[in-house]
């Protein structure tokens, strides 16, 4: 079955979600996978997606695949501390492919780009990141743009928060879930009693899917996507911990724990200068997006939870 889109981080979290949400809507799509025999895990077994084997680093092969190709979802991630060098290197790959085609790039962006910032970040809000991985992301989309202005593509930017849902399998959000199931501790940084935003990443995949269906006029577009404000970490934890079943336990990694355990475990060095995030509230306006989209709604909670808790890959 030919496909007009490309998907690169189909594994991964939000790519994961973009790609069942497209084949739920009978939208035939290619992803491009490090390893077939762990795709096809994840994966149900469907005609809709095609499997190839290969690095994004490869700009050759990305190429090759792109070249009938309307649609590029840029979902690459890699750890922390491989993002320099790597996540440029590859989003350029990813202009090239695009390039071929004049293809819309689908990028999920995040907040790092506005640093600390006391207000609701709007789409036309100043970037002012105060991290070295706030710095990279805002490369990145630079390149993405620079490449779209001159016409070489579209550019599709979704924003989104922290997100959580199937096959989330970070170090900081797989743990939150395989705890509760156990009735073991949940972790969270700094701070788990003021308000923090999240998205469910289905949520966010149907947003996403809906703007790539719109007929792009400018050449780079830019949507906010925050999901819900929540109280507090905490009041969330405990609503997980009851659809799990388990009396609500917590564990809260201090600052201070965090700069001592940095000294000898690498991704903790990294994660050391994004406390911000966990020490303050920082939001995302979607207004934008619910003007274009008045009836979307949310999964509701309990039934977001009850999916995200049934992940084959917080079972064990």
């Amino acid at each position: 079955m030919n496909s007009d889109i490309l998907i690169l981080g189909g594994t991964g979290s939000i790519g994961y979600a973009f790609t069942m949400e497209l084949v739920a809507q009978k939208i035939p799509v290619t992803l491009l996978v490090r390893d077939i025999h762990k795709a096809q895990q994840i994966f149900d077994q469907t005609p809709l997606i095609e499997f190839v084997e290969g690095d994004v680093q490869n700009g050759a092969l990305l190429k090759t695949l792109a070249q009938d190709k309307k649609v590029i979802f840029h979902g690459i991630n890699y750890s922390y501390e491989a993002w320099k060098g790597n996540m440029q290197q590859a989003t350029q790959n990813v202009i090239e492919a695009a390039s071929l085609n004049k293809a819309q790039i689908i990028f999920p962006g995040n907040i790092y780009n506005y640093g600390l910032i006391q207000t609701p970040i709007m789409e036309e809000s100043p970037e002012n990141p105060c991290a070295v991985k706030g710095q990279i992301r805002v490369e990145l989309e630079a390149m993405m743009r620079t490449a779209a202005q001159n016409n070489l593509c579209k550019l599709l930017i979704v924003r989104l928060p922290d997100f959580w849902g199937p096959n989330v399998m970070n170090e900081g959000v797989r743990p939150i879930f395989a705890n509760a199931l156990k009735g073991k501790p949940m972790r969270w940084l700094c701070n788990m009693d003021i308000p923090h935003q999240t998205v469910y990443t289905p949520d966010a995949a149907k947003i996403m899917v809906e703007l790539m269906k719109i007929k792009q006029v400018e050449e780079v577009s830019v949507y906010n996507y925050g999901g819900q404000v929540h109280a507090s970490m905490r009041t969330l934890f405990a609503k997980i911990a009851e659809q799990a079943g388990q009396p609500a336990k917590y564990q809260l990694m201090s600052k201070w724990m965090i700069n001592l355990l940095a000294i000898f475990i690498p991704v903790l060095k990294e994660i050391k200068e994004m406390t911000y995030l966990y020490e303050n509230t920082v939001v995302l306006n979607d207004d934008k997006l619910r003007r274009l989209f008045p009836e979307f709604k949310e999964t509701p909670l309990e039934e977001a939870i009850k999916t995200a808790l049934s992940w084959k890959g917080y079972q064990s």
